[in-house]
């Protein structure tokens, strides 16, 4: 019997009578270099449309310059087996398969959709364009690379980067072709998912899928290219600014013991109205934008900054709003601008199941933002992933706001104790080191987009120390010391030991909000702390078989959902019903805001607003958006224009 078969006699396949949102499309054409999607389990509208030029948009808008190539299309890559391998470089080869970059090499996008990828050799070459000034730098940037990569550029290693979720350039000018011609660019890959003794952030990947944990992502995943810089550019934007029009932060540059450089910074909106300050390099600076347009999720003003070092000039934007945590009639709230309104959003993993970590393209992306922000949601919890940052700009642009999770050390390690207990596997002292690390690495590079508004440190005690002294205490000082301008959920869910701005529960189906109810692992609400609710609903709706994951690995844990409904009118009924409750615990106790369980459907979770495939819409969307706004009615109803400041933490 075929798997499809299989699938058919074990699953209530449910025909889910949603919205349909679009159409199936057949297979591209195979093209000369080789490279062809292989056809995953699971298909999304856009998995045929991604080409061998995949995201040609500028891939760092925070820091944009206007020379610059793209290194994406289709490379070659073979399987390394060893780590010795990377002693032994592959220099003037052809490797073995056509792979498209970026993507996971587990993907069907890919063109390779491997397995156990642990070690792996990337190779592509390219041309300075000769347009490029003479004398400049050259400077190749990755999105992100998961886990550890080494770049060699025509024979000779450049550097290595250890994180894979993170950014990082090398100056590549003095390896260069001295005659112009093609430059060979080879990368090897390290992933050590699942590996001993390695504990690393992982986020949910995983070799050995099961409910929550999901297919990993190995290689290259995030856009690659090259740019011209002059010999003193711009490394680094820290630039925020606050709804009362001040503008603060510092710029880093190549030579940074330059600090009497000076540096013209142009704001301007969209009416044209600009301002332009003069500021020092390599020095924190400040000054003042009089009157600006707020940014926040009902008004995302954006104003287009314009900074210019002698002669190198880059492109950002920001948008002019505050965060800070302020207690009203009595209660601990966030505050936006100076307001509370309650923020209500989903989990948002950030999987595909044709890309599982890469989008197809820009319109897939930004397509389940969108969803979102019709059906009434205000923001949006990026759950164990750092995104790349074309997904934060979107968020700013749409208004969404943005709980960045930190992604946690792997949670599936386990050693089995002398009396027959499996005990999970924690850092030690160099691990929690290297995590403590990246964390720094995430707040630096996404500090300046305005969406954001909380870090989240841990996650469920997933890679916590069991015993004292709490690493959440120290992080979160940490945190609050690279980024003094957004909140901190030093542990979402459990184990709480009284670190960040949140009492943050987690609970299914039925929420905990600020409530005097709590449930094993969470802690009882302290009024001393913001009231969230982390996590909840999760209620699952088996899809039918064309929009499902057909993995049995997956399919088999689709019974562990929290709660399944058998059809698409009591989804949509116990839905309501949910959010009804979590209206009223806003009404009568201390809830500050919420996050539903989730976008899509990943794998073996079937309880998404989207199937999947993002070919099914769950919710009506009317009575959705209705029993939304009837939560953000009841947070409105909260506050009243005798707001008490006491004790307020200003957050600019």
């Amino acid at each position: 019997m075929s798997l499809l078969r299989a699938l058919q006699s074990l699953l209530l396949a449910t025909t889910v009578s949603g919205s349909l949102l679009l159409p199936r499309q057949a297979n591209s054409t195979n093209s000369t270099s080789g490279y062809a999607v292989k056809t995953p389990p699971l298909t999304t509208p856009w998995t045929y449309e991604v080409g061998e030029h995949p995201w040609p948009q500028y891939p760092r808008p925070r820091l944009e310059r206007a020379a610059w190539q793209t290194l994406n299309g289709v490379w070659r890559y073979e399987n390394a087996s060893v780590p010795q391998a990377i002693d032994t470089p592959p220099f003037n080869q052809t490797l073995d398969n056509p792979v498209l970059i970026p993507s996971c090499l587990e993907s069907g996008i890919s063109g390779v959709q491997g397995t156990f990828n642990i070690y792996s050799w990337f190779s592509t070459s390219f041309t300075v364009p000769s347009n490029w000034t003479a004398g400049n730098r050259v400077l190749l940037n990755f999105g992100a690379v998961d886990y550890q990569a080494t770049v060699f550029v025509n024979g000779q290693r450049v550097g290595q980067h250890t994180g894979g979720y993170f950014a990082f350039t090398f100056d590549v000018t003095s390896y260069l072709s001295a005659s112009g011609g093609t430059n060979e660019l080879l990368v090897f890959v390290f992933d050590p998912t699942d590996s001993n003794p390695y504990v690393i952030p992982i986020g949910k990947q995983t070799l050995t899928q099961s409910h929550i944990f999901y297919t990993p992502c190995s290689g290259i995943w995030q856009s690659v290219w090259i740019e011209s810089a002059p010999s003193n550019y711009i490394t680094d934007l820290n630039l925020n600014a606050d709804m009362h029009g001040n503008v603060f932060g510092a710029i880093t540059t190549s030579q940074n013991a330059s600090t009497s450089a000076e540096i013209a910074i142009t704001a301007r909106n969209s009416s044209g109205s600009q301002f332009t300050h003069q500021v020092y390099a390599n020095q924190n600076f400040s000054f003042n934008y009089p009157t600006p347009d707020l940014w926040s999720p009902d008004t995302p003003n954006l104003y287009d900054i314009s900074i210019t070092l002698g002669n190198d000039t880059v492109s950002s934007y920001t948008g002019f709003r505050t965060i800070s945590r302020g207690v009203v009639n009595g209660i601990q709230r966030p505050l936006l601008n100076g307001e509370f309104k309650f923020f209500f959003g989903t989990l948002d993993q950030g999987y595909w199941p044709d890309g599982i970590y890469t989008p197809p393209n820009m319109e897939a992306m930004r397509f389940d933002l969108l969803t979102l922000k019709k059906l009434g949601y205000n923001t949006l919890r990026k759950h164990m992933k750092v995104e790349q940052d074309l997904y934060y700009q979107a968020c700013d642009e749409l208004g969404l706001l943005v709980i960045q999770d930190m992604p946690a050390m792997d949670p599936l390690h386990y050693f089995d104790t002398p009396n027959c207990t499996a005990e999970p596997i924690l850092p030690n002292a160099t691990q929690q080191a290297e995590f403590q690390r990246q964390l720094e690495m995430s707040i630096r590079q996404h500090r300046n987009y305005p969406c954001i508004f909380t870090w989240v440190i841990y996650n469920e005690g997933w890679g916590q120390a069991t015993q004292p002294p709490w690493p959440s205490i120290a992080l979160t000082e940490v945190v609050r010391a690279l980024d003094p301008t957004r909140l901190v959920d030093a542990v979402s869910g459990w184990f709480f030991h009284g670190a960040g701005d949140y009492l943050d529960n987690h609970h299914y189906s039925e929420a905990q909000c600020g409530a005097p109810v709590y449930s094993i692992n969470s802690a009882p609400y302290d009024p001393a702390y913001i009231g969230i609710q982390g996590e909840f609903g999760g209620i699952g709706m088996n899809a039918s078989i064309q929009n499902l994951w057909p993995v049995w690995e997956a399919v088999k844990t689709i019974n562990q959902t929290y709660e399944i409904n058998v059809s698409l009118d009591s989804w949509r009924f116990r839905g309501h019903q949910l959010i009804e409750d979590l209206r009223m615990q806003i009404e009568m106790y201390a809830c500050s805001g919420a996050i539903w369980t989730q976008t899509t459907d990943v794998e073996g979770e079937v309880n998404g607003m989207l199937t999947y495939d993002r070919r099914v819409l769950r919710p009506d969307v009317q009575t959705w958006n209705s029993d939304v706004n009837a939560c953000y009615a009841a947070g409105a109803a909260r506050t009243n224009s005798s707001m008490s400041m006491m004790g307020s933490m200003a957050m600019n």
